[in-house]
C-alpha cells in the first residue's frame, strides 16, 4: 500500500519518487520519471488487448450482459482497431514521452469523450449504468496519469527553451512598466512589492488583486510601490486592473516571463495546479463563485508569486504553493510591528 500511495503521489507532484530515472532516448538533456514510460506501456497493453478482444470476439459482452447482440458488428470491429491504433500511440510514446506527448493528450481526449458518450447512452435508455465498469478501467483511471505526463513533458520543454534566463537586475532593466520606466530604475527610488499573477482568465488572480485593492492602503502608506507583473498586452493588463480598482498600479508586460524565470517562478505540477487543496479554495470556499473565470492569456501553467523588493534584490519572497495559495500582501511589504489587515 506504501508504494502504491508513493506512486499516486508521484505522478500528482510531477516528480520522480524512485532514485532512477530514465533519460529520454532522443533527448539526452531531459530526464523522464520512471513511473512515466511504465504508465504509457500500461496503457499499450491494455489497449491492444482490449482491441483485439472487440475485434475477434464483438458480441460476447452483449451476450454475457444479457443484451440483445447488435446487427452491426463489423462496427465494434472497427472501434476495436481504433482502440488497438491508440495501444501503438502510448507504446511510441513511451519511448520518446517528451517529444511525443501529443500522442497522450490525443489518448487523454478520446478517454474524456468516451465517459461522455457513455452517459449519453444511459440517458437515451440505450446502455445500462453498470456498463460503466468498463469506462472506470477503460478511461477514468487513466485521466490522473495521463494529464500529469503532458504536464510534465510541457515543463521539460519549457525549461529546454528557456535554459537560463537573466539575472533578476538584467530582467528587471529590461522590464519595463506602462510608463516606460524600468522596473530596475523604480526599485532604485523605493521598495517595490512585485506581483507576479498567473494567466488573467485565473479565479485566484482576480481574487490577488481584489486583496491588494483592499490591502492598497496600508502598502502604500508603508512607503511600498505595487507593481503587476502579467503576461499578456499592457491593454489587457490596464483592463484586468481597472476591473478590481487596481489602475494606479504599475503593470509590467511579460509574455516571454523573462521576470518570472529571473524570480524562479517556474510552471506548476499537477498537484500545484489542480490539486485537492486548489479545488478545495475555488469550490468550498468558494473563490470561482466569487470571481469566476475567463479566457486564458499567457501560460496556464505559470506558478505565481510575490516579493519585496528594492535596488533589483529581493528582500522578502512568497513563491506560492500551489495556485490557490493567498498572501497577505500588507505583512509582505510592511514591517514586522504593522498592523496587517485581515483577508
Amino acid at each position: 500500500m506504501n508504494g502504491i500511495a508513493r506512486w499516486f503521489t508521484s505522478i500528482l507532484n510531477g516528480v520522480d519518487m524512485s532514485v532512477e530515472t530514465i533519460t529520454n532516448r532522443n533527448s539526452t538533456e531531459a530526464e523522464v520519471p520512471r513511473w512515466i514510460p511504465r504508465v504509457l506501456y500500461a496503457a499499450a497493453i491494455y489497449n491492444l488487448a482490449w482491441g483485439l478482444f472487440t475485434l475477434l470476439f464483438p458480441q460476447l459482452l452483449f451476450r454475457l450482459a444479457g443484451m440483445t447482440s447488435t446487427n452491426y458488428p463489423s462496427i465494434l470491429q472497427a472501434l476495436g482497431m481504433v482502440i488497438a491504433v491508440y495501444g501503438i500511440g502510448f507504446a511510441m510514446a513511451a519511448r520518446d514521452p517528451v517529444n511525443q506527448w501529443p500522442l497522450v493528450l490525443v489518448g487523454l481526449l478520446g478517454k474524456i469523450f468516451g465517459p461522455i458518450g457513455f452517459v449519453y447512452a444511459v440517458a437515451i435508455g440505450e446502455l445500462p449504468w453498470w456498463w460503466g465498469i468498463n469506462i472506470l478501467t477503460n478511461d477514468l483511471i487513466w485521466w490522473f496519469p495521463f494529464t500529469a505526463i503532458i504536464l510534465h513533458a510541457i515543463r521539460v520543454q519549457d525549461a529546454r527553451r528557456n535554459p537560463a534566463g537573466p539575472s533578476l537586475a538584467d530582467a528587471m532593466k529590461q522590464a519595463r512598466t506602462q510608463s516606460g520606466e524600468s522596473m530596475y530604475e523604480l526599485s532604485q527610488r523605493q521598495e517595490l512589492l512585485v506581483v507576479c499573477v498567473r494567466h488573467s482568465g485565473c479565479t485566484y488572480c482576480r481574487e490577488a488583486l481584489d486583496d491588494l485593492s483592499r490591502q492598497k492602503a496600508q502598502i502604500q502608506a508603508a512607503g511600498v510601490r505595487p507593481v503587476i507583473v502579467h503576461m499578456g498586452t499592457l491593454d489587457q493588463g490596464q483592463e484586468m486592473l481597472r476591473q478590481y480598482g487596481c489602475d494606479e498600479f504599475d503593470q509590467v508586460s511579460d509574455p516571454t516571463r523573462s521576470v518570472y524565470q529571473a524570480l524562479e517562478l517556474r510552471l506548476g505540477t499537477l498537484s500545484e495546479l489542480f490539486g485537492p487543496r486548489a479545488f478545495w479554495r475555488a469550490l468550498v470556499e468558494g473563490t470561482v463563485f466569487r470571481f469566476g473565470f475567463g479566457r486564458i492569456v499567457g501560460s496556464a501553467l505559470q506558478m505565481p508569486g510575490a516579493f519585496l523588493i528594492r535596488d533589483g534584490r529581493i528582500v522578502k519572497a512568497y513563491r506560492h504553493a500551489f495556485s490557490g495559495d493567498r498572501p497577505n500582501y500588507v505583512e509582505l511589504a510592511c514591517p514586522l510591528n504593522s498592523p496587517i489587515v485581515p483577508h
